[in-house]
């Protein structure tokens, strides 16, 4: 197979995409339509890419567009991961050790990535509520020690566990909760645990 130019890989991943989603092929319109491009622009990467073995196309039917080689990056399995759930820090030991996790639990994509570490904190305020993160719904924190302006965090402040925004000032650490009523909390340095990834609720907390 030939190489393909950046806007061929676009254009045959967008119909190898929406004909995953619709059960048909697109039309050159709606190919047209996507990108903001010509019909013709879009016949030559049609016939282009037919050219080079990617895509077949009847001439004498509707949406008769079909992906022969699909170029989408694969997902890889989903792997189970155990996750340990934490809830309390004892003072001198490492967040995960036995004395602070209650117990474990199973997970996979696309809750958790293969290759990555993670632990699940239950929240337990509503210190974050205007991120639609609220009492009882469970975090999945990715185990980092270290994050991105604006990140949500899970820190260890006096040995207890929460979660909040990290903005780092010129001299000092901003701590912000997503809760009008909460001021931010300001530090010298922060005990980063894990960055959040995802949340998972339970449907009798809706």
């Amino acid at each position: 197979m030939k190489n393909l130019t950046d806007r061929q890989r676009e254009v045959l991943i967008f119909i190898a995409q929406f004909s995953e989603d619709n059960s048909y092929p697109p039309t050159v319109r709606e190919i047209g339509e996507h990108f903001g491009i010509s019909l013709r622009a879009v016949q030559d990467h049609v016939a282009a890419l037919q050219k080079k073995g990617y895509l077949s196309q009847s001439q004498k039917r509707s949406r008769s567009i079909r992906v022969l080689k699909d170029v989408r990056p694969k997902v890889a399995a989903a792997t189970a991961v155990q996750i340990p759930v934490i809830n309390t820090l004892t003072a001198g030991k490492p967040p995960l050790s036995e004395d602070n996790v209650i117990s474990i639990v199973t997970c996979s994509y696309p809750f958790v990535d293969n290759g990555k570490k993670y632990f699940m904190f239950q929240i337990s305020d509503n210190s974050m509520i205007d991120a639609d993160i609220r009492p009882g719904d469970h975090v999945f924190a990715e185990i980092k020690d270290n994050a991105d302006n604006g990140q949500i965090i899970v820190v260890a402040l006096d040995d207890q566990i929460t979660i909040r925004r990290i903005y780092r000032e010129a001299n000092r650490i901003c701590l912000k909760s997503e809760n009008a009523q909460i001021q931010p909390s300001y530090y010298q340095e922060v005990r980063i645990l894990g960055t959040v990834s995802g949340i998972y609720r339970r449907m009798s907390n809706e």
